[in-house]
C-alpha cells in the first residue's frame, strides 16, 4: 500500500485516504471503545511511517466525519496520540505528526531458530496471562502424539520488548513435562531453558508461517486494531529421540518481529538447486 502524501508541515485532505481507513474499520459491537479504536488506527499508521513526522493531520471535524463518530470521540483519540508522544496538539494549528523514535524489532532466524529463540527469551520481558491443565483436543493430540485424554498444560504469555508487546503466545506442553517447573518459573524463565531442565530438551522443530487477522482478544493484548494483520507461527518442538514436547502458537506483530532466510544458488545431481546457508 502506498505511502501517503503528506508534505513537510502541509495538511492532507480527508478523501487523500480515506480508501483504506474510515468508519468501516470500526467496530461497535467490540468491546473496545470506539476512541481507542481510531486512536489504534492512527498510530499504526503513525509508526509504519505512513503518515510522516512534521504533517499534519485533518481537522477534528473532519476525522469525525470520516469514522462517522462524534468530535468527542475524536478529540479523545487524538488526546490519547499526544500522550504517548506520537502527535503535538496545538490551538489553533491543529495536531502535528511528531518524530518518533525508532519502533524496536525482534528479528529471528530459521537457520538459527533455536538460538533466536533464545535469545528473545533473554532480551524481552514475559508475562503469564493464564496457565492451566486442561484435557487436550484432537488436534494437540494429533501434533504432540498424545492418547485420548491426555491432559496438557496450557499458557497463555505475552512478550514485550521495551515495555511494548509483540507477540501473544499459546503454549501446550505434556503434563508430565509441565510437573517438573512452576508457574512462577514459566514467567521469568524461558520455556526451552524450563525444557532442558525438565530432561525433555528441544532438539528439532517443525513449523508453518501464515499471515492472519487479529482477533478482539489478540488484538487488544498486543496493542493493535481488531482485524490487522499478524504473522502466526505453529511450531512443535521435539526431544532428542522423537517426542513431541510442545506445541505453540505464536502471534506476532509483523512491526516488531521479522523472520530472516538466507540462501544460497548450488549444484545437485539433478540441477541446480538453492539452500539455506549455515
Amino acid at each position: 500500500m502506498p505511502r501517503d502524501h503528506f508534505s513537510q508541515g502541509g495538511i492532507m485532505e480527508t478523501d487523500e485516504w480515506c480508501g483504506d481507513i474510515g468508519a468501516a474499520q470500526l467496530d461497535p459491537n467490540l468491546p473496545t471503545p470506539l476512541y481507542h479504536q481510531i486512536y489504534l488506527l492512527l498510530r499504526e499508521r503513525i509508526r509504519a511511517g505512513r503518515l510522516e513526522a512534521g504533517s499534519m493531520l485533518p481537522g477534528e471535524q473532519e476525522l469525525a466525519k470520516l469514522f462517522n463518530v462524534s468530535r468527542i470521540t475524536v478529540k479523545r483519540s487524538l488526546n490519547e496520540l499526544a500522550s504517548d508522544g506520537l502527535v503535538s496538539r496545538h490551538r489553533g494549528r491543529g495536531t502535528i505528526i511528531a518524530t518518533g523514535r525508532a519502533v524496536p524489532v525482534v528479528r529471528g532466524s530459521f537457520t538459527t531458530l533455536m538460538q533466536s529463540l533464545r535469545v528473545m527469551g533473554l532480551e524481552t520481558e514475559v508475562e503469564v496471562i493464564d496457565v492451566a491443565d486442561i484435557e487436550a483436543d484432537q488436534t494437540v493430540l494429533q501434533h504432540l502424539r498424545l492418547a485420548p485424554g491426555a491432559v496438557v498444560q496450557r499458557a497463555v504469555r505475552r512478550r514485550k520488548i521495551e515495555g511494548e508487546p509483540f507477540s501473544y503466545l499459546i503454549s501446550f506442553v505434556p503434563s508430565d513435562i509441565a510437573a517438573r517447573y512452576s508457574v512462577t518459573e514459566l514467567a521469568g524463565t524461558s520455556l526451552l531453558t524450563l525444557l532442558e531442565r525438565a530432561g525433555a530438551a528441544a532438539h528439532s522443530a517443525e513449523q508453518w508461517i501464515t499471515a492472519v487477522e487479529a482477533e478482539p482478544q489478540i488484538a487488544a493484548a498486543l496493542g493493535v486494531a481488531p482485524s490487522s494483520a499478524l504473522l502466526r507461527i505453529e511450531r512443535i518442538m521435539r526431544a532428542a529421540k522423537g517426542r513431541p514436547v510442545q506445541l505453540i502458537y505464536a502471534y506476532y506483530r509483523p512491526d516488531r518481529f521479522q523472520y530472516h532466510l538466507k540462501t544460497q544458488r548450488h549444484r545437485t545431481p539433478d540441477g541446480e538447486g538453492w539452500q539455506e546457508e549455515h
